[in-house]
C-alpha cells in the first residue's frame, strides 16, 4: 500500500508544533477573530495564576503565595505598604498596587484559519474569565470545547473610544460545531496532542528567589536612577543595608 502522504504531513506538523507550549501564545488582535477552546485532560481548560509585577527589571513571576500557599517576601512587604497607604500614605497606596499580586487567566485554544500553529495560549483578565463561565454554565451551551459538539467562540478585541484599556467581547456561535471539521479523526488526534502541558506555563520561583529579587529591588544599584519618583523613596530606606528581610526593609523605610 502506498504511503498516505496527507497523514504524513498531518504527523510533521503535529511534531512541529509538539514542545512550543508556554512559547507558543496567542494574543487577539484589533477586531474580530474566531477561536475554539481546547479540552483538557483534567476537565478545566480555564487555568487560573497570580504575578508579581513592577519588582525590579523583572517582567513578572508567580506568586508563591496566591499560586502555592508559600511564604512570599512581596506579599509580606505588600502588607505593610497597606498599613502605610491606610495611614494616609498615598505613595504606599500606589506602590502596594503596583507590587501586589495580579490574576491572570489562561486556555488552551485553536485561532480559526491559524489551525497550522497548533494549540496556542490565550491568557485574559477577570472581566473576560467571567464571561466564559457564564457562557460554559448557560445550559443553551454547556462544554463549549466538546470536540464533536462544542462552539466556536467569536472574540472582538480593541479599545473603545474614549477608553484608557482595550476591551475583549465574547460570543458564541450560533451553531455547533466539530473542532476540526475539515480533518479525519486520526488528524485531529494529533492536532489535539499538540496541546501545551497547562501546568508548567510558568516557571515556579521558591520563596528564597521572591525573597532574592526582593533584595536587589531594594539594593544601591545603578538602576535606582530609573526608578520612579514613588519608589525611590523606598529604595532610599533601603540603602543602609541590603533588605535580608521584609520587616528589616520596611522598619528602614519607616524610621
Amino acid at each position: 500500500m502506498a504511503i498516505d502522504l496527507k497523514k504524513m504531513r498531518a504527523k510533521l506538523e503535529a511534531m512541529q508544533s509538539k514542545g512550543k507550549g508556554s512559547s507558543n501564545w496567542w494574543k487577539p488582535s484589533d477586531g474580530e477573530q474566531s477561536v475554539r477552546i481546547v479540552p483538557t485532560p483534567d476537565g478545566d481548560p480555564f487555568k487560573e495564576h497570580w504575578f508579581h509585577y513592577n519588582v525590579g527589571n523583572s517582567a513578572g513571576f508567580m506568586c508563591p503565595k496566591k499560586n502555592f500557599n508559600e511564604e512570599c517576601a512581596v506579599c509580606s512587604f505588600v502588607e505593610q505598604l497597606w498599613k502605610e497607604a491606610n495611614k494616609g500614605d498615598e505613595e504606599s497606596k500606589k506602590l502596594a498596587r503596583d507590587m501586589g499580586a495580579k490574576q491572570r487567566f489562561f486556555s488552551p485554544v485553536l485561532v480559526r484559519g491559524e489551525e497550522k500553529e497548533g494549540i496556542r495560549v490565550w491568557g485574559y483578565g477577570k472581566v473576560a474569565y467571567q464571561s466564559l463561565l457564564q457562557l460554559v454554565l448557560n445550559p443553551d451551551y454547556g462544554d463549549i470545547t466538546d470536540p464533536e459538539e462544542g462552539t466556536d467562540l467569536n472574540i472582538r478585541y480593541g479599545k473603545p473610544p474614549g477608553a484608557q484599556y482595550p476591551v475583549t467581547d465574547i460570543m458564541p456561535a450560533r451553531k455547533v460545531s466539530k473542532i476540526c471539521p475539515e480533518k479525519t479523526s486520526e488528524e485531529c488526534k494529533d492536532l489535539l496532542n499538540t496541546l501545551p502541558d497547562m501546568d508548567t506555563l510558568f516557571e515556579k520561583l521558591s520563596s528564597a528567589d521572591v525573597q532574592k529579587k526582593l533584595d536587589e529591588y531594594f539594593s544601591d544599584d545603578d538602576s535606582a536612577e530609573d526608578r520612579s519618583k514613588e519608589t525611590t523613596k523606598y529604595s532610599e530606606a533601603a540603602k543602609p543595608k541590603t533588605a535580608s528581610s521584609v520587616e528589616e526593609a520596611f522598619a528602614d523605610l519607616t524610621r
